[in-house]
């Protein structure tokens, strides 16, 4: 019985050692979001649901480039369709062909949702005053 009790123990010390919270790792769910989609945004690939889906998953790439209007993204999706936008500073974006409006919905502080007719898109953007909104 003895034997078993310092086994548990030395099991429990060495699981201790480990890390834990402040190891820099997340420590609520909306922190482990907002790294998720900063590691996303980072290798280039974003949260989308095109063509109507209804679940976001990580399978859209974003191509970055200055335009003669600022920065242009181009949303590329897995299947080979795309989607361009404008960056505009303190708007958000707005589709580049301006077929379709983009209506844009915060996300948080540190990303926007923008739905162009069916297709979604969350990109990591500081959105103002999110700290001051109740969520």
């Amino acid at each position: 019985m003895v034997s078993r009790l310092i086994g548990i123990l030395a099991v429990s010390l060495a699981l201790s050692a480990c890390g834990g919270p402040n190891d820099g790792e997340p420590k609520s769910l909306e922190e482990a979001t907002a790294k998720a989609r900063a590691e996303a945004a980072d290798d280039g690939q974003i949260d989308c649901a095109v063509g109507g889906a209804t679940q976001l998953t990580r399978t859209c790439t974003v191509d970055r480039a200055a335009g003669a209007d600022g920065l242009e993204l181009t949303i590329r999706h897995k299947e080979g369709g795309f989607r361009r936008f404008k960056v505009q500073q303190g708007k958000g974006v707005v589709p580049a062909d301006g077929a379709e409006p983009a209506v844009i919905t915060p996300q948080g502080d540190r990303a926007i949702m923008v739905q162009v007719g069916p297709d979604r898109y969350i990109l990591p953007a500081t959105v103002k005053g999110a700290a001051n909104r109740q969520q």
